[in-house]
């Protein structure tokens, strides 16, 4: 049974489902930040997904760093699959600016997380999920 990680339940917002990952905000509103999780139990590497999987994993980071790329005028997609920290798969999807606060080096332990406010947070996943299409499905969080 799919558990998300604790680390990720306490320093992230939920936004939804796609077809594999769960889709979650970082809090930390220095930098529009996502995360996505495949919902797999006990899954740590990609290699551990089956093709189907991996083809998935691939499509839905493709769309949402488009649409990040999109919605936020990036001047870069940073995505990566780290683990060092939090040994579940997932996948960071952040983007990047040339005047945001860390730029242009890594955004991890440069500075402390600015929490968002409940609406900021808001406005943000709203602006995401409002450019979703059907090639990409996207299922709101069951209560």
């Amino acid at each position: 049974m799919f558990v998300l990680d604790q680390r990720l339940v306490q320093d992230t917002v939920p936004v939804g489902d796609f077809p594999l990952c769960r889709l979650l905000l970082s809090n930390d509103a220095q930098y529009p930040w996502f995360i996505l999780v495949p919902r797999k139990p006990d899954i740590t590497e990609i290699f551990q997904l089956s093709d189907t999987e991996q083809l998935q994993l691939w499509k839905e980071t493709t769309a949402l760093s488009s649409t990040l790329e999109q919605v936020f005028v990036a001047d870069k997609m940073n995505v990566a699959a780290l683990g060092n920290v939090v040994s579940q798969l997932h996948m960071h999807v952040i983007v990047r600016h040339k005047h945001d606060v860390a730029w242009p080096a890594p955004v991890w332990g440069k500075f402390p997380a600015v929490p968002y406010s409940a609406e900021h947070s808001g406005d943000v996943i709203t602006r995401v999920k409002a450019t979703f299409t059907d090639d990409l499905s996207f299922e709101e969080l069951q209560s």
